[in-house]
């Protein structure tokens, strides 16, 4: 029996932040667009305050991911390497995979695309 204990989890309309063990996940919404990317970047700001960051997003229910939200995930990447911790972006689809791909972000970090 697998058991996951959760230390802390926190939810608003588009972001749902746990964290296990010594990881924290961040889990998005369906889109990261130019109207919700703020509130986005505001969700996961507690988060980059912390020290010794292991950060994962698991981004299996993100369909669209516009460039606002391509930049927020380009300064958690630069905030969790200052902090000389750890990001890595699971579950993209394949759509969302080939962005990432071709705006180069595979190249400077872990993407893991979803296991059919």
């Amino acid at each position: 029996m697998n058991i996951k204990v959760i230390e802390y989890s926190y939810n608003s309309h588009m972001t749902q932040i746990l964290k296990e063990g010594g990881k924290t996940i961040i889990k998005t919404d369906k889109r990261i667009d130019t109207i919700n990317a703020g509130q986005f970047e505001t969700d996961i700001e507690p988060v980059l305050q912390e020290q010794g960051l292991d950060i994962e997003m698991d981004c299996n229910d993100l369909e669209y991911i516009a460039s606002s939200g391509l930049r927020i995930i380009q300064k958690t990447m630069r905030t969790v390497m200052t902090k000389k911790g750890q990001f890595k972006i699971t579950n993209t689809n394949p759509n969302i995979y080939n962005v990432l791909s071709m705006t180069g972000f595979t190249k400077f970090m872990t993407v893991e695309q979803k296991q059919p």
